[in-house]
């Protein structure tokens, strides 16, 4: 299994001389100990470690200038650079408008080395661009593909996940972009804003670049497997919910939720009808620790009045599509024909508001169910010595889940 190998200290040292090449760089011997623009900032602890080992330069005035852009040419050479993996393939002349550019060699190894995409750029790569987050997460997890299976895998494992991110519920996010911000999340690549959104076309940060490029070298030394969270996003992604990833139930044999998907239950009390889309675990046993990827997306450990901090007990967030028939249908509807184990509640936080997913409505007004087909999420609760618990579909198909051994 092919690696990518990247030196920590080289991405610092390719950081700095890159960023700041054409700005008076000085070396970190001639500055103070720190930037004096850094102070309080996010980032402050990885640039002063690597101020410290005398791999940093910065600007003439003693700054770092954190909030300033990154271009294409600038990342594909910090990414070129600090990567010690032989190209086999090396290529040349990869793009007709760098040629005589400062960057040309170090983005032809970046091509060479699966970072960057020939085709996201059919009219010229034009390095002075500002590089934006989506393009980053791509040129790095293309990177890790490249170089492993399991992460390649994984880009085809996420391309229908659910994504924790607001963008994803409002414009919606394009399935060719999906995976790269899946695994760019899942194995803590990057990160998302507090307001929810991941940041598609923000354009990136030089303190960003340096941090997300320090992960970058960490993340390349473990197995795609091992990150809790992407593992969440790809069982989410090929079979339509967590659970094995962050709980300890699991379906019985011969019944999966991606087989119930689609399926029509009717009403015990004939007012209509559901299916299911999405069934995700959050463990929430701890409220001090919430435990999985989606955690942040459902449950507001700040939020008091949804507080339970029982052991064996997990919030559980079913997305639904309920097809009324009765004439004037209520959420009293639902509740009181649904399945016990797909019988869930209204948000008790304002993150739907925030990331802007639809649940249940708190009030039972039917005006909400004029049209046929309404879908939301509802809040479950399962415990754990309430299972095993199942559920028959009109066609027969059973969704039947228990509590596992491991």
């Amino acid at each position: 299994m092919k690696k990518i190998i990247l030196n920590s200290l080289l991405i610092v040292s390719m950081i700095c001389t890159s960023l700041l090449v054409q700005s008076r760089p000085v070396l970190a011997a001639e500055q103070s100990a720190t930037f004096t623009d850094i102070q309080g900032h996010w980032a402050k602890e990885a640039i002063d470690t690597a101020v410290k080992s005398g791999y940093f330069k910065g600007y003439a005035d003693g700054t770092f200038k954190p909030n300033g852009t990154v271009t294409r040419a600038e990342f594909a050479a910090l990414l070129s650079r600090a990567t010690r993996t032989q190209t086999e393939n090396a290529q040349t002349n990869v793009f007709a408008d760098l040629a005589g550019h400062w960057s040309e060699a170090e983005v032809n190894r970046a091509v060479s080395l699966g970072y960057v995409n020939l085709s996201d750029y059919p009219n010229g790569f034009k390095p002075s661009t500002p590089i934006t987050r989506m393009e980053i997460a791509k040129w790095m997890v293309s990177g890790l593909a490249a170089g492993d299976a399991d992460y390649k895998q994984a880009l085809q494992d996420t391309v229908t996940t659910v994504l924790p991110v607001k963008e994803y519920f409002k414009p919606g996010i394009p399935q060719s972009q999906a995976p790269y911000i899946a695994v760019s999340l899942g194995t803590k690549l990057m990160s998302g804003y507090p307001d929810g959104s991941f940041g598609l076309t923000k354009q990136a940060t030089r303190a960003e670049a340096s941090a997300i490029l320090l992960r970058l070298n960490e993340v390349s030394q473990q197995e795609a497997s091992s990150f809790v969270g992407l593992n969440e996003l790809r069982e989410v992604g090929t079979e339509r919910t967590n659970m094995e990833s962050i709980s300890p139930f699991r379906t019985r044999a011969g019944t999966s939720v991606n087989g119930i998907i689609g399926k029509k239950y009717t009403f015990r009390n004939k007012s209509g009808s559901m299916t299911v889309k999405n069934i995700i675990v959050v463990d929430s046993q701890d409220f001090t620790n919430i435990r999985g990827i989606y955690g942040p997306l459902f449950v507001d450990k700040n939020y008091k009045f949804q507080r339970i901090d029982n052991k064996g007990m997990y919030r559980v967030f079913a997305e639904i599509t309920i097809y009324p028939t009765k004439e004037k249908f209520y959420a009293s509807n639902y509740y009181e024909g649904a399945p016990s184990l797909l019988v869930g509640m209204y948000s008790e936080n304002k993150l739907p508001e925030k990331f802007g997913y639809t649940m249940i409505p708190r009030t039972p007004s039917y005006d909400f169910y004029l049209k046929s087909g309404v879908t939301l999420w509802v809040n479950l609760l399962w415990e754990i010595n309430e299972f095993p618990r199942w559920v028959d579909f009109d066609d027969g198909t059973k969704l039947d889940i228990e509590v596992g051994n491991d």
